[in-house]
This record gives C-alpha cells, structure tokens and sequence, in this order.
C-alpha cells in the first residue's frame, strides 16, 4: 500500500526532501501561492507551524502557478517573500503542478486518495491534505478552509498518534 512517506520532492532550496523522514508525524500538505486573495492563509500555516512542531507536527507548502497565474515567481523569490512576509520557517518545496497530465506524484497520490467537492481536481491555491503518522491521508480540506479551523483535527491525530506511539 503507497503512503505519504514512498514520496519525495526537490525543496524550493533544490536539495530532494524524502517523506520517509516524516513517518510517525503529522503533516499537513498545502499548495500555495503569493499572490492570491488566499495568501494570507499563510500566517495561520505558520502559526499552526509553531503550535504544534514540538509535538511532531508540520506544514508543508508547495508553491503551484496553476491558478490564475497567482505563483508567478522563481524558487529564491517565492522563499524571499514566505519569509519576509509571513516569517516562514515550515519546508517549501519547487513549484509544482497539482493538476492536468504534469501533476507532481504525490498530488496525484493525494488527490486519488481524498476527492474534494468537485471530484479529485484540486479546486484552487491553498487546498490542503492532512496526513496521519503512518503516512495516510486523514482529510482533504477546501481552500477557504482556513488553518485555524484545523486545529481540532490536528489536535486529535497528535493525541491518538502519541496513544500509540
């Protein structure tokens, strides 16, 4: 059976990030883009970043142009403004392509794992997947969904994960 952690990506420094690394933490897989209504959403991944990471909890964003063009940068000025903007410290990775016959592996995997409302296409800029410790997609969230209306099912998996762990 695939799970999140048979994957891996290039990080938007260019450097191949394995999610092996993430067996038995929970992960929260989001596309983002800079330059969207959406984008503010951004401070609350982060604040979710900073809430949970000592509990074995992270955001991961992969930046997509998909969507209105709302991406329109390269690598080192899309990481530039997650930082200055929104202080950004959760993993980033390259642009990615979340839709169509380029769809980057893992959002394939993601999407054929949790359909969303309109079916498995990913619906715009910040949707977001939330992955269990052993590496399953528990929830697929809309992108209006905002981070702190995750909050509970992120407390939840990190009590039942640390019940068993």
């Amino acid at each position: 059976m695939t799970t999140f952690h048979d994957f891996s990506a290039d990080t938007i420094a260019g450097s191949q990030d394995v999610f092996d690394r993430f067996a038995g933490q929970v992960v929260l897989v989001v596309n983002t883009a800079s330059e969207c209504g959406l984008t503010p959403q951004y401070d609350g991944l982060q604040k979710l970043q900073d809430e949970y990471k000592d509990r074995g909890f992270t955001v991961l964003g992969f930046p997509c142009n998909q969507f209105g063009g709302q991406e329109p940068g390269d690598e080192e000025q899309i990481q530039q403004f997650c930082r200055t903007e929104f202080s950004v410290d959760f993993p980033l990775y390259k642009k990615v392509e979340v839709n169509g016959i380029d769809t980057h592996p893992l959002w394939a995997w993601l999407k054929s794992e949790k359909q969303g409302e309109d079916g498995a296409d990913i619906e715009w800029n910040f949707a977001k997947f939330l992955i269990d410790g052993d590496g399953r997609v528990v929830e697929r969230y809309a992108p209006q969904t905002t981070p702190e209306q995750l909050r509970g099912d992120i407390e939840q998996l990190l009590s039942s994960d640390a019940e068993q762990g």
